[in-house]
């Protein structure tokens, strides 16, 4: 089962996660309002998901209204502003639809969208390669079953299907390879705890979940091998936005001598952006941190009601010098600018 998909009718649908795990639950898609609306709400989220949904509500627009790409494109990108898989998928779509004519653009809409997120499965399923081999060697090396620490949720709930930080786990499971995953709760909308934990437990896979704040201590205790986390947007230089908590997680690997990995499609490396300073960074509703949400939308008060001073910063930047490799569809390579034009020279097709 995908993220998303269109079907024989015509009608997108998608997993509504903000319901996980506790029920799924299926929704329609029917315009790029609708689709925008799903992406700001985080109906879909991370960051090859947010494009796919893109694509699809510009796909829908020009079925709707094929004369007009600017208006769509532009509700589309500001619907989350840090991911650059975003903007990326609104652009590709605009580029195929650009010098087609209206009457034709609704179809090559639908073909392109259907396109973008067979590409996003072909992708991830190389990255699970390519992390497959580092899992490997670490067994060779323990004789024992690789122990891995994730943030956030970089499966296939964040992509069109297999993910990418948890790609290598699915291509290990495949090749018989035991692995078991630290889930870090995620906090404020405990996407770890929430998502990353409930995926696993549906693939079979052995885990566990703690407190962000524990991870330090356990890092430290020994017995995490690695650590592979995933990227909104990942700079020139190597500098990586990634969920909040994403950096001091890297500060407490660096400490400890354990590999810290980021698992990037190239869809997600921004080519245009020097280093990470220049990424903004999305703040979202205070209520994320006051608030915890239960099933069927319950909503508990965590936090002191009469505190005025609230800040939730959704990303954080790490910077390249803490990340040991990044992991891509093209293979693996060092986070740096010459590292990464290496791995991008000669394959064109995925990268800005």
């Amino acid at each position: 089962m995908r993220t998303i998909w269109c079907t024989q009718q015509g009608v997108v649908q998608i997993i509504d996660q903000t319901r996980l795990p506790w029920t799924v639950e299926v929704v329609d898609v029917h315009t790029v309002h609708d689709a925008a609306t799903a992406i700001a709400t985080m109906q879909v989220r991370g960051a090859p998901l947010i494009g796919a949904t893109a694509a699809w509500g510009m796909a829908l627009a020009m079925a709707q209204a094929p004369d007009d790409l600017q208006t769509p494109a532009a509700m589309l990108k500001a619907a989350r502003p840090t991911g650059v898989n975003l903007a990326w998928a609104v652009d590709r779509m605009c580029r195929a639809l650009r010098d087609i004519e209206p009457g034709a653009r609704a179809a090559r809409a639908a073909s392109g969208a259907a396109e973008l997120c067979d590409d996003d499965v072909r992708v991830n399923t190389r990255i699970g390669l390519v992390g497959l081999k580092v899992l490997q060697a670490i067994h060779a090396r323990t004789h024992r079953s690789v122990q891995l620490m994730t943030i956030c949720n970089a499966g296939w709930l964040a992509t069109v299907d297999r993910g990418t930080a948890m790609a290598p786990v699915y291509a290990a499971q495949d090749a018989g390879l035991p692995v078991e995953v630290t889930c870090l709760e995620t906090r404020p909308r405990c996407q770890g705890g929430r998502l990353t934990a409930w995926e696993l437990q549906q693939q079979g896979v052995p885990h566990r979940i703690i407190v962000d704040s524990a991870a330090g201590s356990v890092l430290h205790s020994g017995g995490i091998d690695l650590i592979i986390a995933g990227t909104d947007r990942t700079a020139a230089n190597g500098d990586v936005c990634n969920k909040v908590g994403t950096y001091p997680l890297a500060l407490a690997a660096k400490d400890n001598d354990v590999p810290f990995m980021i698992a990037a499609p190239s869809s997600s490396i921004d080519l245009a952006m020097d280093s990470g300073d220049g990424i903004e960074i999305e703040y979202r509703s205070i209520e994320e941190v006051t608030h915890l949400r239960g099933p069927s939308g319950t909503s508990v008060a965590v936090t002191n009601p009469t505190s005025e001073h609230i800040v939730s910063p959704a990303f954080d930047i790490t910077p390249a010098r803490l990340v040991s490799q990044l992991l891509t569809e093209h293979g693996a390579c060092q986070a740096t600018s010459e590292g990464i034009s290496g791995m991008l020279d000669g394959t064109p097709t995925l990268s800005r």
